[in-house]
């Protein structure tokens, strides 16, 4: 009682509160403990809690409260007070459990790719090598294109037999160094960037079939030559069945040749088995921490890997996507595609590609996300690979097989945000790859490959993702191609085992989260055109007729249908949404590559990104003007030849057009709109 003569009347205050908060808490724990009926009536039984556990090797963790009765049900412990557990209360739990949806579970980071936590930067750059390669010479050196003489008979002779047999200009290829030097294709600023100083090891996969061996040789080469051989660990030469001599054991002696049988090795099918099961078969056999696949007609430019692994050293989950620039079929000329894309699909399953968003444009050597990739171009960790189940090995050849997993890595989640697969494009990564066609706007002259003898294998392979991954959106690519809806899938059990497994989200979630623009340049139902319906040349009376021609081809005038019931053609021209030009139902557009007067104008695959394929009418003046190029469309005064570019003059009848149909209101609106398009 004489404490606060010694004592602050501030303790005492203290000290009296914990002794208040400690008999608060006696009561508390009796009351828990007294099993009154008001208390059970407050709180139903059986008394449970749920808690999400990651038991490391399956174990159990370890539970303080007494010794519980424990469930697991995909992840989720239920822990039961079995001092109140009569009957009743176990139907009740049964039924809990029942209607209990399980949380997915948050995958661990491998012991392995935790080593590249926190660790310092460096340069990565080959400085040294790119010094030596600048005094290399010779045919194709630094990417330089490789003329033949066409009026030699005897090579060009040969040229054809090779071009036939491979799809591509072997003859050339025969030509060029397998160690070529290559056109630095990057962004200045790529030069100047610093990379983690230790990253993951690689394994190196390319499939082929069939492949000419310079070519093959060359593409590995061109590996061994810009990587850094501590990332290296090795390259899988996946060979599907082939037949040509050269691929058989003069290949693997080659490599013992050169010493380099430790760096790459050589896997064999023993049937047909097609692109993407020769994939899944070189991941199987990798031992590197990433996987790379490319094509078996590439090459990798300088420096090319740090880029792609770093991303993959900060989150296992995320793949990696080089920029794929384009090897000349003709020449071997090396050349950028373009400054990046995002990629996607239209509803035919074409593939497709997205405009930058103008995030992306502000930093042109970050990566960037991207719905879709591809095809057989990217770096995976193996442990997030087999994670997702690999490859749908159902899917037949190939086709298919780009979507089908981009869709996975997209799609899936776990319970703590942000935590689903992402999908970048690394802008400083280059490779360099040989498109026999790429989106209609580069093509080879053949084919090589004989049919597989599988029939409608591409069709099969979409309907197998679409059941898989499209939910309700499978429909709309069976209305746009309705033999895909009727093709037999086969058994999907394993891989709609693989998506409830990994609680992937829906596809809905993947077209408005991750393809959020997809619907603006490639909709399910396309918009009403600006403009449709015969599109007549005023000087000639004539009107455009693409003839159903096909991409690449240029067409011309003809008598109007409407003039001439019986006259047939393709007259039904409509000016879309995406200010193109194109004939109805049909998606090959009017493209214009070259600003010189008489410059012509082609088909070629429909890109709805504008460039080439921009298109403004000038409803005043009768005039479709062009503003890449700074033309007009014209025709010969009498309709004859195909169609041209010209510099605008509004007093020229040639090049003066009246559109069967025009929405001027929307035609206005759009055309006002489009400075600001992009923009996103």
């Amino acid at each position: 009682m004489y404490l606060r003569r010694y004592i602050s009347r501030r303790y005492i205050t203290l000290v009296q509160y914990a002794g208040a908060a400690f008999f608060i808490y006696l009561l508390y724990r009796a009351f828990l403990s007294g099993g009154s009926t008001s208390h059970q009536d407050a709180f139903p039984e059986p008394l449970a809690r749920e808690e999400i556990v990651f038991p490391a090797g399956g174990g159990q963790v370890e539970n303080k409260i007494g010794k519980p009765a424990e469930d697991y049900k995909d992840g989720i412990r239920l822990i039961y007070d079995l001092r109140r557990d009569t009957e009743k209360d176990k139907q009740k739990r049964a039924q809990e459990a029942a209607l209990l949806k399980p949380a997915p579970m948050k995958p661990a980071m491998p012991d392995n790719f935790k080593r590249f936590v926190g660790i310092p930067r460096k340069s990565w750059e080959p400085e040294e090598a790119m010094k030596k390669d600048l005094d290399k010479s010779g045919p194709g050196e630094h990417g330089a294109p490789v003329k033949l003489d066409d009026n030699d008979k005897v090579v060009q002779k040969q040229v054809l037999e090779l071009y036939k047999a491979n799809g591509y200009n072997a003859y050339v290829s025969d030509l060029i160094s397998l160690n070529r030097t290559m056109k630095d294709l990057r962004h200045r600023e790529c030069k100047s960037l610093r990379y983690l100083e230790k990253l993951p090891t690689v394994s190196v996969i390319f499939p082929f079939h069939e492949e000419h061996n310079s070519t093959l040789l060359r593409s590995a080469h061109s590996v061994i030559n810009q990587s850094p051989p501590e990332l290296l660990k090795e390259i899988i030469l996946v060979d599907d069945f082939s037949e040509k001599p050269f691929l058989r054991k003069p290949l693997e002696d080659y490599w013992k040749a050169m010493k380099l049988d430790h760096i790459v090795k050589v896997v064999r099918t023993k049937k047909r088995e097609g692109l993407i099961r020769a994939r899944q078969l070189g991941a199987e056999a990798a031992k590197g921490e990433v996987l790379i696949f490319l094509d078996a007609h590439s090459e990798a430019n300088y420096n090319w890997l740090p880029p792609l692994l770093e991303p993959i050293a900060n989150d296992y989950r995320t793949v990696v996507c080089p920029f794929v620039d384009v090897i000349d079929c003709d020449t071997y000329e090396l050349r950028a595609q373009d400054e990046g894309a995002r990629g996607s699909f239209d509803w035919t399953f074409n593939y497709k590609r997205l405009p930058l968003t103008k995030k992306d444009r502000e930093n042109p050597t970050r990566p960037f996300n991207s719905p879709v990739m591809a095809g057989g171009y990217f770096a995976i960790s193996k442990d997030w690979f087999w994670e997702l189940g690999g490859y749908d090995e159902g899917l037949d050849i190939w086709g298919g097989e780009q979507y089908e997993l981009s869709f996975k890595l997209e799609m899936t989640t776990f319970q703590v945000w942000q935590c689903h697969g992402r999908m970048v494009d690394a802008p400083c990564s280059r490779v360099a790859h040989i498109y026999r066609l790429i989106f209609g706007l580069y093509r080879c002259k053949y084919m090589p490959f004989k049919n597989a003898g599988m029939g409608d294998f591409v069709s099969r392979n979409y309907k197998r993702v679409a059941e898989v991954w499209m939910d309700e959106y499978a429909e709309t690519l069976y209305k746009k191609r309705p033999g895909v809806k009727q093709a037999n899938a086969g058994d999907l059990s394993r891989m709609k085992a693989v998506r409830e497994k990994l609680q992937c989200k829906n596809f809905n979630w993947f077209m408005t989260e991750i393809a959020f623009d997809q619907d603006r340049y490639y909709p399910a139902v396309d918009p009403p055109a600006s403009a449709s319906g015969e599109l007549r040349h005023v000087s000639s009376n004539l009107c455009l007729d693409t003839q159903f021609k096909s991409s690449g081809q240029r067409f011309g005038l003809r008598k109007c249908v409407s003039d001439d019931a019986n006259g047939g053609g393709e007259q039904n021209i409509r000016l879309t949404r995406w200010h193109d030009i194109r004939p109805k139902d049909r998606n090959v557009c009017f493209d214009v590559s070259s600003s010189v007067d008489k410059a012509p104008v082609v088909l070629f695959d429909c890109h709805s990104m504008k460039g080439n394929q921009l298109w403004k009418l000038r409803e005043k003046d009768n005039q479709l003007f062009h503003p890449v190029s700074h033309l007009c469309l014209a025709a010969a005064a009498d309709g004859g030849g195909e169609v041209y570019m010209k510099t605008c003059d509004v007093g020229d009848k040639t090049q003066q057009w009246h559109w069967q149909v025009i929405d001027s209101e929307l035609l206005a609106k759009r055309q006002n709109e489009e400075a600001k398009e992009g923009d996103l």
